[in-house]
């Protein structure tokens, strides 16, 4: 008995050495501390000045069904046809009938019961499928309709919606012609053309009224030679150069001249 208690706490003992010999080793190989540099930097979506995560931007509908395909979006309709049908005059199912959706009112289709939700969302009827509301709905049911009894998650993928919004807007005997896609903003690329152009207008503008002041620089020394020779003439050439002074100063006020300047350079 006393042996069996020997060897019972000899083997208890080489456990325990063993387990610490182990531990000893392994943090010896694999150092826990961390590195002092990262191996690599987890990317953290940015945040806008009030701390909020920042909204991924979102293409708007009538982008995208500007590519979208109706044929293949009559394949994402498979989804939807445990739900829905989509036939004229078709019956109502765990949802409506879609027939003819697009810009019809929304919770109003003859025979089915909507959800308190949706018809609190319909705001009385007043609220229409348009193409910008089904995207947003088929994005995320729930999410759009809080309390909605579709329990369909949804479509993320923009083409999926677009393909599937275009193919629906072929279910109607009247099709409603797709949303124009918005202009590109161009106002920057006009502001800065717009600078240049006035900026070249100006210097050529300058340019022409310093001409006038040069030439009146270079008409002063032949009035002067002019009147050289007009002494030695006589008194008829006299007159005759009393009156070319005066047609110099109408031909260039200096007044004028000097009020045009400031006006450029403004």
């Amino acid at each position: 008995m006393k042996f069996n208690l020997n060897m019972v706490l000899a083997a208890l003992l080489g456990t325990i050495f063993v387990l610490m010999t182990v531990s000893f080793v392994s943090e010896a190989i694999f150092d826990p501390r961390p590195p002092e540099q990262e191996g690599y930097v987890i990317a953290v979506p940015e945040s806008d000045a009030g701390g909020a995560p920042a909204k991924p931007e979102e293409t708007p509908i009538a982008v995208l069904l500007a590519n979208a395909d109706a044929d293949a979006g009559a394949r994402v309709f498979k989804r939807c046809q445990a739900c829905h049908t989509d036939t004229e005059g078709g019956p109502n199912k765990v949802g409506p009938n879609l027939w003819n959706i697009v810009n019809r009112p929304i919770a109003t289709h003859e025979g089915f019961s909507y959800s308190a939700a949706m018809q609190e969302f319909s705001n009385g009827g007043e609220k229409q499928w348009t193409y910008e509301n089904l995207d947003v709905f088929i994005k995320a049911p729930k999410k759009d309709v809080p309390g909605t009894a579709m329990g369909f998650a949804g479509l993320s993928r923009d083409e999926d919606r677009a393909d599937l919004i275009a193919y629906l807007s072929t279910m109607s005997n009247d099709p409603v012609p797709f949303p124009e896609p918005p202009a590109p903003d161009e106002t920057a690329d006009a502001g800065a053309a717009d600078g240049g152009e006035t900026g070249d207008a100006a210097a050529p503008a300058d340019s022409s009224e310093a001409a006038p002041a040069a030439d009146d620089s270079e008409a002063t020394p032949a009035a002067d030679d002019g009147a050289s020779g007009d002494a030695d003439a006589g008194p008829a050439d006299a007159e005759s150069t009393t009156a070319e002074p005066a047609d110099d100063a109408e031909a260039t006020p200096p007044g004028s001249a000097d009020s045009e300047q400031p006006e450029s350079s403004q």
